[in-house]
């Protein structure tokens, strides 16, 4: 992504490439009380151990903590029917009209709204077969999901994928602390303004990083960031690129920086991706502050 704060001090940790720091505060990620579990917080320093330069067999890829469970087929048969991809598609956001429904759709572990649930497995099983090398399981997507954007404000999505209300993050203008200038990239094509850029969508992508990735999820022939389901797959896209095993925790994490380059923005993407695929919430000692 591009990077939109401020690069800190040699001796600091790094900071933010893509953008939600703004949009989603810590003090927002709510977390549910639960029971201990080691695995969310054994796979996080795991990554970190790896990450940092430990040594590890390149050839034997090292799994999550918890097995991947299979798309649920009452969640997949929501999602939109994939269409065979003959051309690129078209990079805009659809206007839509006001008085659109919720999606009724049930929810997934902790609560994951159905429609994004449907989205992030859906682009699980695209990328499967696009792209398998990657093995990118949709609990992953669902982390930077959650992260990101409380998965479009808890659910506030039709049953397209298309939320209630467009998902944005601060301008980037300079006048959030920390946060880099980002002039305008799209002619407000995407993010709705000109002069500055904003990141868009549900898993919120700066506009010059979605016109690179942009993928359709849905089969529609459009890529919309605000779209849960081109999102979800462009999200994918995105970390997988470079050949990268999300199988490997080293590799995995280095994906995940791409988004947000904060070893901290890493434990709370895993330790909600683990938690979402064993169902057991996540301790607020394993969600350090972004």
């Amino acid at each position: 992504m591009g990077r939109h704060r401020k690069p800190p001090a040699a001796t600091a940790r790094r900071s933010s490439v893509i953008a939600l720091t703004g949009l989603v505060p810590a003090g927002l990620v709510a977390v549910s009380a639960a029971s201990d579990v080691g695995s969310v917080s054994q796979t996080a320093a795991s990554a970190l151990q790896h990450f940092a330069g430990e040594e590890q067999d390149d050839q034997v890829p090292r799994p999550l903590a918890v097995a991947a469970q299979p798309a649920t087929a009452d969640f997949v048969a929501h999602a939109m029917a994939k269409q065979a991809r003959t051309s690129p598609p078209v990079v805009k956001t659809v206007a839509l009209p006001d008085g659109r429904q919720p999606a009724a759709m049930p929810a997934g572990p902790l609560g994951v709204p159905g429609v994004a649930i449907a989205a992030y497995q859906t682009a699980e099983q695209t990328l499967s077969a696009e792209n398998p090398v990657c093995g990118m399981p949709w609990y992953l997507l669902a982390g930077i999901g959650r992260v990101e954007s409380t998965h479009a404000f808890g659910g506030k999505a039709d049953a397209d994928g298309n939320p209630l209300t467009p998902v944005y993050g601060p301008v980037l203008d300079g006048s959030l602390s920390g946060n880099n200038v980002i002039h305008d990239s799209d002619g407000g094509s995407l993010d709705g303004l000109s002069g500055y850029d904003r990141a868009i969508g549900p898993m919120q992508f700066l506009p010059e990083t979605w016109k690179h990735y942009a993928a359709d999820g849905n089969g529609d022939g459009i890529a919309d960031p605000q779209n849960l389901f081109d999102a979800a797959l462009t999200a994918g896209k995105y970390l997988c690129e470079g050949g990268l095993n999300m199988r490997d925790l080293a590799q995995q994490s280095r994906a995940i920086l791409r988004y947000n380059n904060s070893m901290a923005y890493v434990a709370n993407v895993m330790a909600w991706a683990t938690s979402y695929s064993s169902g057991v919430a996540p301790q607020p000692g394993q969600l350090p502050r972004i």
